[in-house]
């Protein structure tokens, strides 16, 4: 029996016109659709979606970027880090979203500093999705210095007219997108029968 073809989200949380962060998840999307998975890429840059507000509800795009969230079946967060965290672009999309969003979804990890630190950033969204019952991925990629580790291509194998500095670097993003495909069906299932008898 072949396994249905998986979705794959991944969200831009950069508004930068030229961001780094939307670079890196393009090649994450890359390896995915090479792993056989359909993909698609939401540019927070490009959709009209106000600061949450519980009491409106549904605001510009919200419903629609929503349910792009609850289609997909495994999905990449990607974000800039700004003061040791994410950004406030993918923070208000994140307040969007809740349990009908991310629930049992497979969830990849990203996040590119324009300094060396980013651990903190990474570990911010590993706490904000499992609170959501998202399950993310052990595998997650930080990008130090940026701004450095991209070079300026138009080659076939360039994305947004650039390419990695260092194939491991390089390799580490597409991984990303690779896992985010194998495990899109997973079961997070974390019942076991020592955890059960100790109920």
């Amino acid at each position: 029996m072949s396994r249905p073809t998986p979705s794959v989200l991944a969200v831009s949380g950069s508004l930068r016109e030229r961001s780094y962060t939307r670079t890196a998840l393009q090649y994450v999307l890359r390896a995915a659709a090479e792993a056989g998975a359909e993909t698609t890429l939401l540019d927070l840059r490009e959709v009209d979606l106000p600061l949450y507000d519980p009491d409106i509800g549904d605001q510009g795009d919200s419903r629609e970027v929503t349910a792009l969230m609850r289609e997909a079946d495994a999905v990449a967060l990607g974000t800039p880090v700004y003061h040791g965290s994410y950004s406030g672009a993918l923070k208000n999309f994140h307040d969007y979203c809740g349990w009908d969003e991310y629930e049992d979804t497979t969830v990849g990890l990203l996040a590119t500093a324009g300094g060396g630190s980013y651990g903190s950033t990474l570990d911010h969204l590993r706490i904000t999705v499992r609170g959501v019952h998202g399950w993310v991925l052990p595998h997650q990629v930080g990008i130090r210095n940026a701004s450095s580790r991209f070079v300026d291509d138009t080659g076939p194998d360039a994305i947004d007219g650039r390419v990695f500095d260092e194939e491991k670097l390089q390799e580490r993003v597409e991984k990303l997108g690779r896992m985010l495909v194998e495990y899109a069906f997973i079961d997070p299932d974390v019942s076991s029968p020592r955890t059960e008898a100790d109920g």
